[in-house]
């Protein structure tokens, strides 16, 4: 049948020529004669002398890194602390009254309560000048603390004498001379310094 087929269809049918024989380029394990097998100990002067290893890297764990994050934030506050400091200058403050000697600081204030309530409840001691009401340069809301500042520094003294521990909408105040353009050294407590309670433990 196949006789009939064009030549070009028998090529499809002829067998391919047989693989060429090529010796192998070593003997194979099972042939090989004499194997010999070293010990490590040839090789202890090839490996690293252990006093010129570089140190494993430290792999940080998880308690390791929130405490070392934990202590860059302390780092950071306290950095930003000693810069307000040396930038802190009570007799640049906008918000400081004229005389300093007649000025009294009001805090603990309740943020509903206005400069009129806060100058009828002190115009009681003395004739009032001027009252600065604190607010929060961002938000523009009350901070809760005031500067009063009297015509007269006896009245001031009045007022500081009668006037802590008044209760204003709800809320006992306290009042205090203003130290930061009267004592030497004195820092807010927002750097640091305030009085720390020592005032209320003097009563």
């Amino acid at each position: 049948m196949t006789q009939y087929l064009p030549p070009n269809l028998l090529k499809l049918f002829e067998p391919r020529p047989p693989l060429q024989y090529l010796p192998p380029p070593r003997p194979l394990p099972h042939e090989r004669k004499n194997r010999r097998f070293g010990l490590l100990s040839e090789y202890v002067d090839k490996l690293e002398d252990p006093a010129n290893r570089p140190p494993r890297p430290k792999v940080e764990t998880k308690q390791e890194r929130l405490e070392r994050k934990k202590r860059e934030k302390m780092e950071m506050a306290a950095y930003k602390v000693e810069q307000n400091i040396a930038l802190w200058d009570p007799n640049t403050n906008p918000e400081a009254t004229s005389d300093a000697y007649r000025t009294l600081f009001v805090s603990r204030l309740n943020y509903d309560t206005t400069e009129a309530k806060l100058r009828r409840e002190f115009e009681s001691y003395g004739s009032i000048k001027k009252i600065t009401m604190v607010h929060d340069k961002i938000t523009g809301r009350p901070r809760g603390y005031a500067f009063i500042e009297y015509k007269r520094e006896k009245d001031m003294h009045e007022a500081y004498k009668r006037a802590d521990g008044k209760r204003i909408d709800g809320r006992r105040i306290l009042v205090d001379v203003e130290r930061g353009r009267t004592s030497k050294g004195w820092l807010p407590r927002r750097l640091g310094g305030g009085l720390g309670g020592r005032k209320e433990r003097d009563k």
